[in-house]
């Protein structure tokens, strides 16, 4: 969560951080666990912020992302179980959404997160490569609606709104899981073909 005026650059930061992670998520795969635990940490710490502050919204995003990113940083073997379990909910929740339209059961995504997780583990640096790619494609394809959604609201919008990025969501736009497909699929074969070759 970030005020409103900061929509725009923080989606514009992730679409680059996902094509980042997308095309050389393996070569870079420290940075990207980077990436990936500041924005987490911040998502966090900025919503424990009341949105009437944005010095203390913004303060809190920065030192959360910082620690977040500190963390998956400094825990590599913890990162590459946590990228099979992350990609394995989000597998959960699309298809479950795609059949049911509605939230996949908990018990449900904590199996296939473990499912992902020990499968990471055991084919670690193709798990990697496809986590990656597709991790960093949602990423590209989520921050592109957000920075469309943000420049429209963007203008005219009061400055108590806060712009609130949902990982899950994209809205009614029916081309973003084609988009993700081709474009997690594009990244896998750079990575394979290029940036994670082994040396």
């Amino acid at each position: 969560m970030l005020p409103e005026a900061y929509g725009t650059p923080a989606a514009i930061a992730l679409v680059l951080g996902g094509a980042l992670t997308c095309f050389a998520g393996y070569r870079l795969f420290r940075v990207v666990l980077g990436i990936y635990g500041f924005v987490l940490g911040a998502m966090i710490a900025s919503s424990v912020v009341g949105v009437n502050s944005t010095g203390a919204m913004v303060a809190a995003a920065l030192v959360g992302g910082l620690v977040g990113a500190v963390v998956l940083m400094l825990a590599y073997f913890v990162g590459i179980a946590l990228v099979g379990a992350g990609l394995g909910a989000l597998l959960a929740n699309l298809a479950w959404g795609q059949v049911s339209g509605q939230d996949p059961p908990a018990v449900a995504v904590i199996v296939v997160s473990l499912a992902g997780a020990f499968i990471s583990m055991w084919l670690q640096r193709y798990v990697i490569i496809v986590g990656t790619a597709f991790g960093g494609a949602w990423t590209v394809i989520v921050a592109a609606v957000n920075l469309f959604a943000a420049r429209g609201v963007g203008r005219g919008g009061s400055a108590s709104e806060v712009w609130i990025l949902y990982p899950t969501s994209i809205g009614n736009e029916r081309w973003a899981p084609i988009a993700w497909v081709l474009l997690g699929l594009a990244g896998t074969a750079v990575q394979l073909a290029v940036t994670g070759r082994k040396k």
